[in-house]
């Protein structure tokens, strides 16, 4: 939503430092257009990220924002779920999302070895070691019982940032009785002004794909986050390792949805970093089901209240398979009448009635079969 950041972290173009990025803010307007471009590819949720600038990047900014992406409704499309990825802040600001409405809280560690943080992080408010790594804490204070943990690979030796990562689970757990909802393993990428060969501690890709499978072993409840960092090959590889969502299409410039060739031909880039897996949203839908995993749009569980400890209860009994399956049916169902290709859309239809009949519980069967046909009469938004 916007470049502006105070801080001096050395691993990100977005540094104060780096006079040549192309700093932006997005408009109320601009915000309109690129939901409505989100929207029109056929997305559901997304998530909302800006660099740390309490002057010129206030929090009644990212409300304002929250405000107006939920307000958008274009033709079919509707934003039902917005996460927030911005920087440690107060737990009267915590409350202040929670009562705006968001999803999941996400705030990346970057590393937890505390000397190398500091060193990453050498100017800004994000130099506060324990400020940053206690934001979780502050946040279910705050009242949101669904927050995302994240290091950055590639920073720090990776057995002490999955030794890390498993603790601050852990704590969450045994303090506020809620684990989190979802742990993202991004690695570093090149960027405008960052080379990550600077950076010695990077992982290889079958090294990367233990880190996943570890992790899903370790904390099965979480949802576990591969984004567009990661090309087609990688992500292929880790997805039967227990990867539970992925991004597609996805840009890390600010406005690069609704005029993707301005970004392109700008003289000055305000991408964060470089997008490995650069298809279509179409294409990775299409792209998933050919490997008969189900592709699902679903945000019902925040919108039906079963967030933090409720949701927990539900994963940890595989309970939530009773609304994920017949969910992600119907919210692909979505999907294929608005937006999706004459392929995609025959693809998915098969899927769709091979699924339904691997529901085992009669009465969530007839619901789900009887909203499918109701989706392709044009009606929307069902939920269990």
């Amino acid at each position: 939503m916007r470049l502006s950041c105070v801080n001096g972290c050395v691993y990100c173009p977005y540094h104060m430092k780096n006079k040549h990025i192309a700093r932006k803010k997005l408009t109320q307007e601009e915000i309109v257009k690129e939901v409505t471009a989100l929207q029109d590819m056929g997305h559901k949720r997304l998530a909302i990220e800006a660099g740390e600038d309490p002057v010129n990047n206030p929090i009644e900014y990212i409300l304002e924002c929250i405000n107006t992406i939920y307000s958008i409704k274009h033709k079919n499309g509707a934003i039902r779920r917005v996460n927030v990825n911005i920087a440690a802040t107060t737990v009267e600001n915590y409350r202040k999302l929670k009562e705006a409405g968001i999803g999941t809280y996400i705030l990346f560690q970057e590393t937890y070895h505390k000397e190398s943080y500091e060193q990453l992080h050498p100017t800004g408010p994000k130099h506060d070691y324990a400020y940053h790594t206690e934001a979780m804490d502050r946040a279910m204070e705050g009242g949101i019982d669904d927050v995302g943990l994240g290091v950055l690979f590639g920073l720090d030796k990776y057995k002490y940032e999955f030794a890390g990562l498993l603790m601050h689970a852990e704590h969450l757990e045994a303090v506020h009785g809620v684990g989190p909802h979802t742990i993202s393993v991004p690695r570093i990428k090149h960027a405008d002004d960052i080379d990550p060969d600077v950076f010695d501690n990077g992982i290889s890709d079958d090294t990367f794909a233990k880190i996943c499978a570890l992790i899903r072993i370790s904390v099965p409840y979480t949802g576990m986050i591969i984004s567009t960092r990661e090309s087609q090959a990688v992500r292929e590889k880790v997805l039967p390792l227990g990867v539970s969502q992925i991004s597609g299409a996805s840009k890390t410039s600010v406005g690069g949805y609704a005029d993707p060739e301005a970004e392109k031909n700008a003289e000055a880039t305000s991408e964060q970093f470089d997008v490995s897996d650069q298809r279509t949203l179409d294409e990775v839908v299409n792209w998933l089901m050919k490997m008969d995993y189900i592709p699902s749009f679903c945000t019902a569980c925040y919108r039906e209240g079963r967030t933090g400890d409720r949701f927990m209860a539900l994963c940890k009994s595989m309970q939530i398979l009773n609304c994920c399956h017949p969910n992600a049916l119907m919210t692909l169902k979505e999907y294929l009448e608005d937006y999706a290709s004459p392929q995609t859309r025959e693809l998915g239809m098969k899927l769709i009635d091979r699924e339904i009949e691997k529901i085992t519980n009669p009465k969530v069967k007839q619901t789900c079969y009887e909203h499918i046909h109701d989706i392709a009469d044009g009606k929307r938004d069902f939920r269990f």
